[in-house]
């Protein structure tokens, strides 16, 4: 009943065209600025209570004491004993859902995610609301597209525009928002995604907005360069979050696999305990901080704040931020980065502010473009910094600046550290994410990897008769010409038949087509096809990358379907790769270690011979003292230790089949396998040739072992009692096989 229920739904909501995608679309906007605003809700409504605690007890501090790593503690167990991918910051979850799982997120990540994060953050953990709601969005595109019946591309919008829909709802900054889905999660700019993302991050904004009002976005003031100078300054801002942004990162990375005690609640309440420890020093840096943002934001003067004050509370960020996601909770890094580099700009500019003499300098405009910068520094996104900063602020005034700062943090960003914050936790997981373009297959294969050389050539002197009788012999329809080394033109049939064919009178200078259209080795096969399409030919002359007039080689439409199937060969490959990543990151997989067993019916077969269960991997042999890399041709022996990377289902099914005693236990299907059949004393085989017995059709004998010797047989192979033959057949020719085998008497089955 419930599943006619649900192809039902899917009947009745199957998208039938551009026009059903987009209301999807505008429907998991909704949904998400919703969501957002519930978790905006969430964590206010702790946060609320913990302070209410406080207050009626008179120890306000104490309580966040306990109250912090309770909460923490609590979301890391909710995430381990329930979900393990709501556990961390959540964009990075959402961004390999997109690259290796097809866009595909369990629809309980979206409720349990908003959960914990609520109990991480409401208490006053140190993190930010805006990566578990990207989590969360992108839950609600994937199962709204799985349920909707869409393709998997149409996933991977929806799930793109679900987390692009949630920065738009948390900031109110649907194009920011979009940017942030198309730079992070997708990687590339493809158009067949936009539409979506657009609608989705717009709808989720004004939802948001609608529901939580103004007072819980972002907001700040508009600024200006007062004098061109200030760019220096500006600059010295830039260099400062990307030297911040990496002491982050490495904090991070180095605190990740931190393990406190034998009992693994331990380090998630300690951790929590620490931050509640900096909190109680300095309260400000406790939950997402967005408050004290909105208040650096729209600093007009330098004396409002110490100098040493703020940069000692960006200090006090970066750490209480680092023990908080190391804690394996939920919380996101986007605030916190906002926060840091807020912080620093505004800092940074009041300690400058008593020495600068050139123009007033306005420390909220230095805490605009420091959060810009900080974010770009530790994301990555320098696109996304930018934009968010003018749709809060609304000016245009700090474009320089922002450019300028947020450009020169990501440079110098990826220059002193590999990974961002989000791809500093797919590493994590043993996850290497490779963006590539998705315009064109052709545009991964370039030119010179399947130009041909220009073997035969014309010269500028040649009569079209002689360049005719080239083309003939050679069977091509144009070919280059050269004069000395050096390309001037391309003589095609047309050209000779233009001039009045073949003719003795006629010199391939006059007739040719002069200064051709070229390509490099290092164009894509896409650019050089669409320009070949342009003209209407067939080939075009590949020159040298530095010097026009040196021919390297030529391309033709031939090599066009070379290029094709490496393109293709290249997405097999990845394909490839994405199914052994899915099988090393998914829960439950490790490394086992597995003894082969005393009389196990893999004593004495060969690696190639046993079948390894789907989803394990032999990665070791440990034979007494020694260690073997095996391969198909390895033979295992009785007290062999395999070493095993399998999720736990499989080990379990190549435990069982180790322990079988004879190959038709290891099987459960009729697909062909191997088989070792004895032949018993008595047997009408006992003494014959291979030749000379009916093997069944579908049934091949592979070897014979006797005696510890293992034979390669022929047709004139005698056979014995007590030999066991390995054979390779499905089930039904092997039981057939066996049952020849005991007969003692008579003439064999035809």
């Amino acid at each position: 009943m419930t599943r006619r229920i649900w192809s039902f739904l899917r009947t009745v909501l199957q998208p039938r065209g551009t026009a059903a995608f987009m209301a999807i679309s505008l429907v998991v906007g909704v949904i998400v600025g919703v969501s957002a605003a519930a978790l905006i809700g969430a964590i206010e409504g702790i946060g609320l209570a913990v302070e209410a605690i406080g207050d009626g007890t008179g120890v306000p501090k104490v309580v966040v004491l306990v109250a912090l790593p309770v909460g923490v503690v609590l979301a890391w167990w909710i995430a381990r004993r329930f979900a393990p991918e709501v556990a961390g910051d959540g964009v990075p979850e959402t961004t390999a859902a997109v690259a290796i799982r097809s866009g595909h997120m369990p629809a309980r990540s979206a409720p349990l995610k908003l959960l914990v994060t609520a109990l991480t953050v409401g208490p006053g953990g140190s993190a930010g609301r805006e990566g578990p709601i990207v989590q969360i969005g992108g839950s609600i595109g994937s199962t709204i597209g799985r349920i909707t019946g869409l393709g998997e591309d149409r996933v991977r919008s929806l799930v793109a525009a679900g987390a692009g829909a949630a920065i738009g709802a948390s900031f109110n900054a649907p194009i920011a928002g979009m940017l942030f889905a198309m730079e992070v999660i997708l990687g590339n700019f493809a158009i067949r995604h936009l539409n979506a993302v657009v609608v989705a991050s717009v709808a989720a904004a004004v939802t948001t907005r609608s529901i939580v009002g103004e007072e819980q976005i972002l907001r700040a003031i508009p600024h200006s360069v007062g004098d061109p100078r200030e760019l220096l300054l500006y600059a010295g801002v830039g260099l400062a979050a990307a030297l911040v942004g990496v002491v982050f990162l490495r904090l991070l990375s180095g605190i990740e696999g931190l393990k406190v005690g034998a009992a693994a609640w331990l380090t998630p309440a300690l951790l929590g305990l620490a931050v509640a420890g900096i909190g109680w020093l300095e309260p400000d840096v406790l939950g997402t901080g967005q408050e004290r943002v909105t208040e650096l934001l729209n600093l007009l003067t330098a004396d409002q704040r110490v100098w040493w004050a703020l940069l000692a509370l960006a200090g006090a960020k970066v750490v209480a931020t680092t023990l908080t996601l190391g804690a394996h909770a939920s919380g996101g890094a986007f605030m916190p980065s906002l926060f840091i580099g807020a912080a620093l700009g505004a800092g940074l500019a009041s300690a400058v502010a008593p020495v600068w003499n050139i123009s007033e300098i306005e420390p909220g405009a230095f805490a605009v473009v420091g959060m810009a910068a900080s974010f770009a520094a530790v994301a990555r996104a320098p696109l996304t910094s930018i934009l968010i900063v003018f749709e809060i602020t609304g000016d245009y005034g700090l474009v320089l600046p922002l450019m300028l700062a947020a450009s020169l943090a990501t440079f110098l960003g990826d220059r002193l550290h590999r990974d961002s914050v989000y791809t500093l936790a797919l590493a994590g997981k043993g996850i290497r994410l490779t963006r590539r373009s998705e315009v064109d297959i052709l545009d991964t294969v370039l030119v010179g990897e399947v130009a041909s050389p220009a073997r035969v050539v014309a010269g500028p002197a040649m009569t079209t008769g002689e360049v005719q009788g080239l083309l003939d012999r050679h069977r091509h329809h144009g070919i280059p010409v050269l004069d000395g080394d050096r390309l001037v033109g391309v003589i095609t049939i047309t050209d000779v038949m233009r001039t009045g064919g073949p003719s003795d009178q006629v010199r391939v200078a006059d007739a040719m087509t002069p200064r051709p259209l070229t390509v490099t080795p290092s164009t894509p096969v896409s650019v050089a096809l669409e320009r070949m399409a342009s003209l209407g030919i067939g080939r075009i002359p590949v020159v040298d990358e530095e010097d026009a007039t040196r021919l390297v080689g030529l391309f033709r439409r031939a090599d066009a379907i070379s290029a094709y199937h490496r393109a293709l060969g290249q997405e097999v490959h990845h394909e490839i790769d994405r199914e052994r990543l899915q099988t090393r990151i998914a829960p439950g997989a490790g490394f086992y270690d597995i003894e082969v067993p005393a009389g196990s019916v893999a004593d004495g077969r060969l690696v190639k011979e046993v079948p390894v269960p789907s989803g394990a991997t032999i990665v070791s042999v440990r034979r007494g003292t020694s260690v073997m890399v095996p391969d198909g041709n390895t033979r295992l022996r009785a007290g062999d230790t395999l070493v095993l990377f399998a999720r736990s289902g499989s080990r379990d099914q190549f435990e069982e089949r180790l322990r079988a005693e004879d190959t038709a236990e290891l099987f459960t299907d009729d697909a062909a396998r191997f088989f070792d059949i004895e032949i018993p004393s008595g047997s009408v085989a006992d003494g014959r040739m291979v030749k000379e017995l009916a093997i069944p059709g579908g049934c091949t004998i592979v070897s014979i072992r006797r005696a510890g010797r293992v034979i390669v047989p022929s047709g004139s192979t005698d056979l014995h009692s007590g030999d066991i033959l390995t054979v390779f057949s499905a089930r039904g020719p092997r039981t057939q096989f066996a049952e020849r085998l005991r007969a003692t008497a008579g003439p064999q089955e035809e």
